[in-house]
């Protein structure tokens, strides 16, 4: 079981149930104080993630009540408590929308070629939308939201108004370009499923293992793996797994794989 995660100074504490989390806050604090530390209890906070809507977790260092939120920033990436990336992706694309406009003046500027624009925005913006993608679980209404993204810049870039009334196809045409953000996405992702894979680590287990609890009523949320499944033309999500043994062969079905655009 893993009860933490670490990265510089930042600490995060995991466990099942409130009882299990008080304990290891308990010890945190108590070997804390032991070396001559103190921990922070305005920057300390609590998260429950849950199905479950407004669950609330009372927990306490040194008789201090902890601060619960629905949601936090870690490393970058926004966590919320019904554990779904789409918080997180819409930041993306409006962080990724407010570095366009700081850059507008090079981007719409029709002195420089539109090739050279679109090779702008592949360097200094669409990373900013799609950093921690690798984890994301896409459905389709967060593909349309990202596709949608992608045609906003190129709108921009060729300077059309939101009155015009220009197709898709068009402004594609005219900036001499095809859909490629998601295909990008789905290649990152199949590309990071496949090196985990191989290693036979912490990661594959996660991405492999299976929880015992019995299934929830209702319609079952669509996991990361079900996308690139779809994306790369296999039927099953076991199928997929097992050709990214082959790492020549997964080079291949990630290269051919069809999906939005090239």
């Amino acid at each position: 079981m893993i009860n933490n995660l670490r990265y510089a100074d930042d600490t995060v504490l995991i466990a099942e149930n409130k009882e299990d989390l008080q304990k290891l806050i308990d010890i945190a604090a108590t070997e804390s104080k032991r070396m001559g530390l103190e921990l922070n209890n305005k920057k300390t906070e609590v998260m429950v993630i849950s199905r479950r809507p407004n669950l609330n977790a009372d927990l306490f260092v040194d008789g201090t009540k902890l601060k619960q939120r629905d949601s936090f920033k870690y490393l970058g990436i926004t966590i919320t408590q019904d554990g779904k990336n789409y918080t997180e992706i819409k930041a993306r694309i409006a962080q990724a929308k407010t570095n366009f406009q700081k850059m507008k003046p090079l981007l719409t500027n029709n002195k420089i070629t539109i090739t050279t624009r679109k090779r702008a925005l592949q360097c200094y913006i669409e990373p900013m939308l799609m950093y921690g993608c690798k984890a994301w679980t896409i459905t389709k209404e967060i593909q349309r939201k990202i596709e949608a993204a992608e045609m906003w810049f190129f709108r921009r870039m060729l300077r059309v108004p939101w009155t015009a009334r220009k197709t898709n196809e068009e402004v594609l045409k005219e900036t001499e370009a095809t859909r490629s953000l998601m295909n990008r996405i789905r290649r990152r992702q199949a590309k990071f499923v496949g090196h985990i894979m191989r290693r036979e680590g912490l990661e594959n287990l996660i991405t492999t293992g299976r929880m015992e609890e019995k299934k929830s009523r209702g319609r079952q949320r669509e996991k990361r793996l079900d996308g690139m499944t779809s994306w790369m033309g296999t039927k099953r999500v076991t199928d997929t797994l097992s050709e990214t043994w082959d790492q020549e062969s997964w080079k291949d079905m990630i290269a051919n794989a069809k999906g939005q655009g090239t």
